[in-house]
């Protein structure tokens, strides 16, 4: 058995990985999907201060209070930059991280992954914090959601803090150790075959692709369980 804690990206929630979950543990996994705080069924958490250093604590508590050790961590979109520092802190208990279509840290010493979601996005409401998941949005970055899985997505996206995006992380030679692997998602607008061929930076561990939009795990969850089960054991 593989214990699997899944990490979402923005405008997400635990809700996200539903049927993904029910496929891993029907293969015999154990699958933990993690609510980050300001997002999904904790929206209401929602602060202008939220930053990374709470999403961060969000996904070390469930480690702790869950007694996990041994387990695959798997982050996707900007929770790449979630699970890196996860994996930093908690390094003896992690056995791999998988990247799915997110952010990858390089191996430096310094502050990295910081971004600004409005200049790409478009900015949050005025007098808001957050920015909304658009129609726009979806269609560019996720063009396979559509029918009912766009009529879920628009009703249980919830808005995407900024400072998650603007906040960097810092990793220590801590996550040297850790074991990466990768899942990349060939409609999501990225050059994948560029990435793969070290375009962008060396691959440091296993990967597969997708003939997916930027959310898998909503268009193409069986393809996603099956992947991130043949990645834990590479």
């Amino acid at each position: 058995m593989t214990r699997f804690v899944l990490v979402p990206g923005a405008w997400l929630g635990s809700w996200a990985w539903k049927d993904v979950e029910a496929l891993l543990e029907r293969e015999g996994h154990a699958a933990y999907a993690v609510t980050l705080t300001g997002m999904g069924d904790r929206v209401h958490l929602a602060t202008k201060e939220l930053g990374m250093e709470t999403a961060i604590q969000d996904v070390l508590n469930v480690i702790k209070y869950k007694e996990l050790d041994r387990f695959v961590l798997v982050g996707h979109s900007f929770a790449g930059k979630v699970v890196a520092a996860v994996a930093d802190r908690a390094h003896e208990r992690v056995s791999k991280v998988i990247y799915v279509d997110a952010f990858r840290p390089e191996r430096v010493r310094t502050p990295q992954g910081a971004f600004n979601p409005a200049s790409e996005f478009g900015p949050p409401p005025p007098g808001t914090y957050a920015i909304p998941l658009t129609e726009e949005t979806i269609g560019r970055i996720g063009p396979d959601v559509k029918g009912s899985n766009l009529k879920r997505m628009k009703s249980l996206a919830t808005p995407w803090p900024v400072r998650l995006g603007t906040d960097p992380v810092t990793l220590s030679k801590n996550y040297d150790p850790v074991k990466e692997a990768y899942i990349f998602c060939s409609l999501s607008g990225d050059p994948v075959d560029e990435i793969v061929a070290g375009k962008w930076g060396k691959l440091e561990g296993p990967h597969t692709v997708i003939e997916a939009g930027h959310w898998p795990m909503i268009t193409k969850p069986e393809e996603l369980a099956r992947d991130l089960i043949a990645l834990a054991n590479r």
